[in-house]
């Protein structure tokens, strides 16, 4: 699972982002606000990183080929474009692996951003954890795979939520401050 940029795409098994005729396709987002600073965010990356690697060989055999999509969420535009309502966030086929939004104050973005800013927190068989474990990764990206349950999931209006606009007002305002050139 190789590479990946911050202009979203990434080619894991498929050569150049071209998928193998008669290969099941998986698409994997992973939507992030920072990999620089954000605690949660790097190390939500470097599980879905281990995951994908710890997963691969048997969905190569399955015959599933894997689209890992890299995209950074630096404006409030973006945001809205790709209909983040919190950061980090990992989609598997466009749904998003955890589908109940839980956040806790984190320290991390809100020094990067000079406010106080909450981030995701993972849920996994009822444990709370500051980044999504292996597992968790895991178990999603093979019930897309095997799930029998293929329903596409009810689409609701999108609107930003109030944390991010919040961490992207405070992120501009802290550069509007910024006395560096």
């Amino acid at each position: 699972m190789g590479c990946c940029s911050s202009a979203g795409k990434c080619c894991g098994n498929n050569k150049a982002g071209k998928s193998d005729p008669g290969k099941k396709e998986v698409q994997i987002d992973f939507l992030y606000l920072d990999l620089d600073v954000c605690d949660r965010c790097t190390g939500t990356w470097k599980n879905l990183e281990e995951a994908l690697s710890d997963v691969s060989k048997v969905l190569e055999a399955a015959g599933v080929n894997v689209v890992l999509n890299k995209i950074h969420i630096r404006t409030e535009e973006e945001a809205i474009k790709h209909q983040l309502v919190t950061s980090p966030t990992i989609r598997v086929n466009g749904r998003d692996i955890q589908m109940e939004v839980k956040e806790t104050q984190c320290d991390s973005c809100g020094s990067l951003c000079g406010e106080e800013v909450d981030c995701r927190v993972w849920v996994y068989d009822g444990v709370e954890y500051p980044v999504p474990p292996k597992a968790m990764i895991v178990d999603a990206i093979l019930k897309e795979v095997y799930g029998s349950d293929n329903k596409e999931a009810e689409a609701k209006p999108y609107s930003l939520p109030e944390n991010l606009k919040k961490f992207f007002q405070a992120l501009e305002q802290k550069k509007g401050n910024c006395s560096c050139s």
